[in-house]
């Protein structure tokens, strides 16, 4: 399936903490290995490409800076996340992703520490991401929570509000 360079990269990288290890100049290359066995997998196990392949770097970047799982990030695309998936512990099941008995193809409270919110569709981001962060306020907790939402969500109600 996969490069044996991928495979040695995610190997490497289980959690948030491995990637913020790493010098910055190596990230265009972790977000290339990424991208390629993202492509990889889902050429064996059809989701949803486009959607996950955009976000690679900037997921990768919300990693490196915050302090996951502690500061929040909530996607308002569940697609999106696949990057996400990687990084938070789940490269060996992603073969698995939206098959039975698989990893799911959007974020998981139950599946993972790292997902903040069940979000399936677009919209919901910035008032689930509003409700965590008055939850962290009500708990003096000065933890950074992130709303990642793509412009096609800004039309929903929600997203506006």
């Amino acid at each position: 399936m996969a490069e044996s360079t991928v495979e040695h990269l995610l190997d490497s990288i289980h959690f948030p903490e491995d990637l913020r290890h790493l010098s910055q100049d190596k990230l265009e290359q972790v977000c290339a290995d990424l991208r390629q066995y993202i492509i990889d997998v889902l050429s064996e196990n059809p989701g949803r490409l486009g959607a996950c392949l955009g976000p690679v770097e900037l997921t990768v970047a919300l990693h490196y800076v915050f302090n996951t799982p502690y500061d929040r990030i909530v996607w308002d695309v569940g697609h999106q996340c696949y990057t996400h998936k990687l990084l938070t512990g789940r490269a060996q099941a992603f073969s698995t992703i939206r098959q039975k008995d698989g990893i799911s193809g959007f974020p998981k409270i139950s599946e993972s520490v790292y997902d903040s919110f069940g979000s399936r569709h677009a919209s919901t981001s910035i008032s689930a991401a509003s409700g965590i962060l008055a939850g962290k306020e009500l708990q003096h907790k000065k933890n950074f929570v992130i709303a990642v939402i793509g412009d096609g969500a800004l039309t929903g109600g929600l997203a506006i509000q």
